[in-house]
């Protein structure tokens, strides 16, 4: 059965988005975009000389500055900030206007949801409307997991509020960077920056000790859908084995598995 969704949507199907730039008369680069009825305002000033204390003055310096549309700006304002922040840090070619800060302000409008992928298209786009060199674009995208186990592609305010998990994922608009060297590093797996409340997978709740690594790689036959976490080295960092391929991993202490699902 079919999950029906406000306005007939698919449970893969995104809403309406529209984007225009130069909205703003006095910024030096500026766009509106709207994903269905959630819609942000992004400004962009600079570059201006001087960057921020304990920012790397061979390097342009990017400011984030994020408004709600009422109230006073709380910890989930800060963390937008810091998201958008090195999402924006990751597409920009910060070695071309050293010791500069750009600032960017981002204005919410509304919110119906899914406002983090709408604010990053509308903070690239006020920076390609500035003139800002660029590395490439970001395209965002959030979905989250319904409590009966759906997942629904940009969900709206409503669909928020009773996810049981969320997770928000910007990947780069081309596989190809604008740079004369190697593909970005910081992008290797493709994947720009993701952000996650509640889990999006469930363990069986007991680790697996796996052994029988050859040479540092992983057997062919391990099952698929199997999550990793390295408990001995501390990181709550989770991947698909077959992202791990990428470099080959190296057997160094204990590792722990969880088989997951969607």
């Amino acid at each position: 059965m079919d999950l029906e969704r406000e306005g007939g949507r698919g449970a893969n199907q995104l809403r309406p988005i529209d984007c225009s730039r130069n909205v703003l008369s006095r910024a030096h680069g500026s766009a509106s975009c709207s994903h269905g009825e959630t819609r942000v305002l992004a400004a962009v000033y600079g570059p201006k000389a001087g960057t921020k204390k304990n920012e790397n003055p061979e390097k342009a310096c990017i400011e984030v500055i994020w408004k709600p549309k009422s109230g006073q700006i709380g910890k989930p304002e800060k963390e937008f900030e810091m998201i958008l922040k090195r999402t924006l840090q990751n597409i920009c070619l910060l070695n071309v206007h050293p010791n500069t800060t750009t600032s960017i302000i981002v204005q919410v409008v509304h919110d119906d949801g899914s406002l983090l992928p709408c604010a990053i298209h509308a903070a690239c786009a006020a920076l390609i409307d500035a003139g800002i060199p660029l590395k490439y674009l970001a395209v965002s995208i959030s979905c989250c997991l319904t409590e009966s186990g759906k997942i629904l592609l940009d969900p709206n305010k409503l669909e928020e509020q009773k996810m049981k998990a969320f997770v928000c994922l910007a990947f780069p608009s081309s596989v190809h960077s604008t740079l004369m060297e190697r593909f970005d590093k910081t992008i290797w797996h493709k994947l720009i920056h993701s952000n996650n409340k509640g889990g999006m997978v469930e363990e069986i709740g007991k680790a697996v000790e796996v052994s029988g690594f050859i040479n540092g790689r992983i057997p062919h036959d391990f099952p698929e859908g199997v999550y990793i976490r390295n408990v001995k080295n501390g990181n709550s960092m989770r991947e698909k084995v077959s992202n791990l391929y990428r470099p080959v991993l190296k057997a160094n202490g204990v590792l722990m598995f969880w088989f997951a699902g969607w």
